[in-house]
């Protein structure tokens, strides 16, 4: 084996459930998940000094237009450094996506791989949960001591938005909105009524739960039946219809985790020992049509599928050989569409998830595939030779990174593809003509209505008009309204769409 090859050490993960007022800061959090990992890899005190190479997943607050609402760095990873007492040569921060995790650690095996990196750390953790709770109790941030201002770091990934301002105006900027839109779409596909939809959503999703409540590190470690995800309770509202609260990733969470990533060589000369060794077999990333209303439809995923017909050609293994799955699971529609595009059951033997999913084992920020690898890595060093699949995905449906690992040594050096030759394949797919300022006779492709804890909020529908051209609209928020696009599937119904008054949204009025 090529002394070259990338190989994963060590994985870490922290759960902080303790009192918000005595949470730990950002970069603690980072360095306990860090700290974990040396530990798990059996590196000496003080070996994480050692690393070349620094990937800290961008922290959701950091999200274009986020705000500096809580005190943290302004170079997470520069701050992080000078508590382990590190001076990486190649340090990096990413933007936003929850294909970050998987997708640092394919850049990272393959910069190893190039001899430019030979000890790296790729850590991240979300800490809203505290965060919030600090600034709605009136606790603060003093005893926080990372609010450092320094220099920005240099960032990696797509820093592209996830929706356009268009689509931004009509509610399409936050995933509770979007991912509903995707759902419906899907039930209305497959002709299945509301009623046989909400049960599927519910069995789907009940088996994570179970996974869940064995996972020591779950921010939900609560088994619950199918009926209690999809009933609607005074602690299961409906946030974005079809999607009850339950069924929804929780990103309010103070949870951290990380892996170390060495050559080979790097490894040996650590003397760490070899059954700790897992390997990353085959990956690849790219991003479907990136903008929501650029899609082909809503109810397919073209980069799910070749990244994982790539990651599995490159390990050279097939679907049947994979022992140990984790899906990407924000919202149930991820996993539905995930398992279809890779040819996966969704009630398969091998179970979906390793974790308990984002609604569940919890949804840190951009930061849960770390804990979905980590968690695999330790069921792959249980279950020797055999190999696991971790999809990742970022924004809304939008960005795919995919992993295949095994403690097998690999047969051939690692050679990530370019993720341009997938991308250019999908980037060639045909776009829906897009219309902004709609008018006329309309038809329903996709919809949600929004709910607040209160009560209904807005109906959005994507349509299409007389012309077969996209719009995205708003409808009235009249009960009688909201409560008719609940009551009946409602993709396919037609009605009129028209500017507001002011000119700055589409309305659309069903027949």
């Amino acid at each position: 084996m090529d002394d070259a090859t990338p190989v994963l050490i060590g994985a870490g993960q922290f759960t902080y459930r303790g009192d918000p007022a005595n949470s730990p800061s950002p970069t603690q959090l980072l360095k306990i998940a860090a700290e974990r990992a040396a530990r798990d890899a059996g590196l000496s005190e003080g070996a994480l000094a050692g690393i070349d190479g620094l990937a800290v997943v961008g922290f959701t607050i950091d999200a274009p237009g986020g705000g500096r609402t809580v005190p943290h760095s302004t170079n997470p990873p520069a701050t992080l450094a000078a508590r382990i007492g590190a001076q990486p040569r190649w340090s990096v921060y990413s933007h936003m996506g929850g294909n970050t995790p998987q997708q640092l650690v394919n850049v990272v095996s393959e910069r190893i791989a190039k001899g430019e990196t030979e000890l790296a750390l790729i850590v991240g953790c979300e800490f809203l949960g505290s965060a919030v709770k600090r600034m709605t109790k009136g606790f603060g941030f003093d005893d926080w001591d990372d609010a450092e201002e320094l220099p920005p770091p240099e960032r990696i990934g797509d820093p592209r938005p996830g929706v356009t301002p268009y689509e931004a105006r009509h509610g399409l900027g936050r995933p509770i909105n979007v991912y509903p839109l995707f759902e419906n779409a899907l039930r209305a596909r497959d002709k299945r009524s509301i009623a046989d939809h909400q049960k599927r959503l519910g069995e789907l999703f009940a088996p994570f739960t179970k996974v869940a409540a064995a996972n020591p590190e779950a921010w939900f470690p609560v088994e619950r039946s199918a009926d209690e995800l999809v009933t609607v309770t005074d602690r299961n509202r409906m946030v974005g219809f079809p999607y009850t609260k339950y069924l929804n990733a929780i990103m309010e969470v103070d949870q951290s985790a990380g892996v170390i990533v060495a050559s080979v060589k790097k490894a040996r000369e650590l003397g760490v020992p070899e059954d700790r060794f897992v390997y990353l077999h085959g990956c690849a990333d790219a991003a479907d049509l990136w903008y929501p209303l650029e899609r082909q439809n809503f109810h397919s995923s073209p980069a799910m599928r070749l990244t994982g017909k790539r990651a599995l050609e490159m390990a050279g293994v097939g679907l049947s050989d994979i022992a140990h799955i984790d899906l990407y699971s924000c919202f149930p529609v991820a996993v539905e569409i995930g398992a279809e595009e890779l040819g996966l059951a969704l009630d398969d033997p091998r179970g979906l998830t390793v974790t308990g999913g984002l609604p569940y084992m919890g949804g840190p920020g951009n930061n849960y595939a770390m804990h979905s690898i980590a968690v695999m890595m330790d069921r792959l060093r249980k279950d020797r030779g055999a190999y696991g699949l971790v999809t990742a995905n970022g924004w809304f449906l939008t960005k795919q990174s995919t992993g295949i690992y095994s403690t097998t040594p690999p047969k051939a050096p690692f050679a990530r593809e370019d993720p341009a030759v997938i991308q250019s394949q999908i980037d060639a797919l045909p776009h829906p003509e897009i219309v902004e300022s709609p008018s006329g006779s309309a038809t329903i492709e996709a919809y949600t209505v929004v709910h607040g804890r209160d009560g209904y909020l807005m109906g959005i529908v994507v349509g299409r008009d007389a012309e077969g051209r996209r719009f995205v609209a708003n409808t009235p928020t009249d009960e009688a309204t909201l409560a008719g696009l609940e009551a009946q599937e409602s993709v396919g119904r037609t009605g009129q769409v028209r500017q507001t008054e002011d000119g700055q949204r589409n309305l659309f009025v069903p027949d």
